[in-house]
């Protein structure tokens, strides 16, 4: 019977709060699919979960599925610093093994070093084991394509399939594929990092730089900014999945030591990583906070300008990115494309733009430089904010950008039925305004002072409604206008 072979493949699994034994859910999801039922394991970037729910066996499946769904031998492994990580990465090498690919394994890493290493070495596929900004119980596979960009839950449909169902390729005991340990990826990505950026500016301007590592694996890549001259300020430098020094995720309320740290020491900016690093985000020399939409800006007028292309050039973005993007790049003669919101859909997007692409980006942090990665690379990002602190103080650059005011709610929706009735009372209201519409992902409504969106959480039973303007009162009359049209909408679903 199928019910009782998927329980007797996966077994019983202890349940992490203490409370006994359970069945583990992807045994739940797996008997699910097949009275019919969906259940998606699949998020936007690869399969998060916490422990009762990501199991090892779990992780050996999807990564026995992913391997065979790449087309060539060699799959890049890396991980994080999280308590789990040793564990799943055991077993995601184990699964790919099995289906007779081979592991090139560099262990501990940052993502932006994993991603570097699947471009540099040609490899055909990249697993990390990492769940970047969450919090430590957490922890995420982020599958990669060869090309470089990360499996989008759409893509995941058929990889999930095979890895539920068990139908992957399963080599025989003298064909299971071997493991390659690659020590040198880390020391590679410095050194591309380095000879990436003006090394001599930097070193010449010896920059006395504070720089947050969160515990995580952004310590590993200090080398950089030691090499180029700075006068590193070290916060949080031990690594160490249980994030003792702040939050992962480097919002503004977890890195007020950050803040302190670089106006008290006097240093010319500030940079904090989340946990696996392909997020960043900055603080000026007088100790500001720079929202993450305005670090991007000022990346992507600086790529615009680097580019050698007069016509053509495309900056692509999130739909909940500021305006600010559009409006700065637009002068140099930019585009802006916008898509939907995750590290995938930019990637996506960008890799069929092709050289028209100069720079990528979204709101919480990520940076992208494709003349250098095709991935957000939060070490490389901070690297050429190091370099365009020589010429002028942060504090200048962001405040050459437009500027914006923002506001934002979430309205609770239970359920695919009253989000979808929420996105449609959005859209109707939008048709009648004026508002030139984006539906990419959500409803997001444009006009001449400020814009609006409305958007479905993937992950939450939540409707999010951002808005931004020229003023602050216009930033929230607008989200508020939004906000009650979803919320009537919801609430009668």
């Amino acid at each position: 019977m199928p019910g009782n072979q998927a329980i007797g493949r996966h077994g019983l699994c202890i349940c992490p709060y203490g409370y006994g034994l359970l069945i583990s859910p992807p045994n739940i999801m797996l008997m699910k699919r097949m009275a019919g039922v969906s259940m998606a394991l699949f998020g936007t970037n690869g399969v998060r979960g916490r422990l009762d729910m990501l199991t090892p066996s779990l992780a050996f499946d999807l990564s026995a599925s992913f391997a065979s769904w790449c087309k060539g031998q060699a799959i890049v492994l890396a991980r994080d610093m999280r308590l789990t990580s040793p564990m799943l990465h055991s077993a995601a090498a184990s699964g790919i093994m099995a289906s007779g690919k081979d592991v090139l394994d560099i262990g501990l890493a940052s993502s932006p070093v994993a991603e570097f290493t699947l471009a540099r070495q040609k490899a055909d596929g990249l697993i990390i084991i990492t769940a970047s900004h969450n919090a430590p119980e957490w922890n995420a596979l982020k599958f990669v394509d060869a090309n470089g960009v990360a499996i989008s839950h759409q893509r995941g449909e058929l990889i999930e399939q095979s890895a539920l169902a068990r139908t992957y390729a399963q080599a025989g005991w003298q064909a299971v594929g071997a493991v390659r340990p690659f020590p040198a990826a880390a020391g590679a990505h410095a050194k591309a990092a380095i000879a990436g950026v003006k090394a001599s500016k930097i070193k010449k301007r010896k920059l006395r730089v504070a720089l947050d590592f969160g515990n995580g694996t952004s310590a590993l890549s200090r080398e950089v900014f030691s090499a180029l001259g700075c006068e590193v300020l070290a916060l949080n430098e031990n690594i160490n999945g249980n994030f003792p020094g702040r939050p992962s995720e480097p919002s503004e309320p977890n890195v007020q030591s950050l803040l302190k740290a670089v106006k008290g020491e006097g240093c010319d900016l500030g940079v904090a990583w989340d946990g696996d690093s392909d997020r960043v985000v900055f603080v000026d020399e007088k100790g500001s906070w720079i929202v993450g939409d305005k670090g991007f800006a000022v990346s992507a007028v600086q790529a615009c300008r680097e580019s050698k292309k007069q016509k053509g050039k495309m900056v692509v973005t999130t739909v909940a990115t500021s305006r600010c993007v559009e409006e700065a790049c637009a002068p140099l003669g930019a585009k802006t494309i916008y898509t939907a919101v995750g590290a995938p859909y930019l990637s996506e997007k960008m890799l069929g733009l092709g050289a028209s692409a100069v720079s990528g980006g979204e709101e919480v942090g990520g940076i992208i430089w494709p003349r250098f990665s095709p991935a957000k690379d939060g070490i490389f990002a901070a690297a050429k904010m190091c370099e365009m602190a020589c010429d002028e103080k942060l504090s200048v650059l962001v405040g050459e950008l437009p500027e914006y005011f923002n506001s934002k709610t979430r309205i609770e929706a239970k359920g695919s039925q009253a989000k979808s009735a929420g996105l449609n009372a959005a859209k109707a209201h939008a048709n009648g305004s004026g508002a030139r519409l984006t539906l990419v992902d959500g409803v997001r409504c444009d006009f001449d002072d400020g814009w609006a969106i409305a958007r479905a959480s993937g992950t939450e039973d939540y409707m999010r409604v951002f808005a931004e303007g020229k003023t602050k009162k216009r930033a929230d009359s607008l989200m508020k206008e939004y906000a009650e049209i979803v919320r009537a909408a919801v609430g009668k679903a």
